[in-house]
């Protein structure tokens, strides 16, 4: 089976149970209630199981993107940079994406990652910044 790209807008019982385990803090009833056109969620689905999820707020031409996560157990895969490509590519409206240096562990490999991505560190903002061509 192959990993696709989802926008998630109304979750099943198994998608609670898989957002659990990407983000264990997150309440998954009060995030799919957040969900409108401004507020989306995608995720990377697997076998019916999903695997990594992001947050995106979109206003405008411009996108911030939120709680990038991928389940521990399938780390290293290239899901998360699969994920990150095909959101930005199913939002081609958006010249200006944006995601914020929450000062998690291991900024060396969020560093790695977001650079492999096309993403530069603006300093000033304290944000990865994506600019597409259009």
């Amino acid at each position: 089976m192959k990993l696709t790209i989802i926008r998630l807008q109304h979750f099943s019982m198994q998608d609670h149970s898989d957002l659990q385990k990407i983000w264990p803090q997150a309440d998954s009833d009060q995030l799919e209630q957040q969900l409108d056109e401004r507020h989306r969620l995608y995720a990377a689905r697997f076998n019916e199981r999903l695997l990594a999820a992001v947050q995106v707020v979109i206003t405008g031409n411009e996108g911030r993107l939120s709680q990038l996560m991928v389940r521990e157990v399938t780390r290293r895969r290239g899901v998360g940079l699969y994920l990150l490509e095909d959101t930005l590519a199913q939002n081609p409206h958006v010249t200006r994406w944006q995601m914020a240096n929450d000062g998690t562990d291991g900024a060396e490999a969020i560093a790695a990652f977001m650079q492999a991505a096309g993403f530069q560190f603006d300093a000033e903002l304290k944000c990865y910044i994506h600019q597409q061509s259009k």
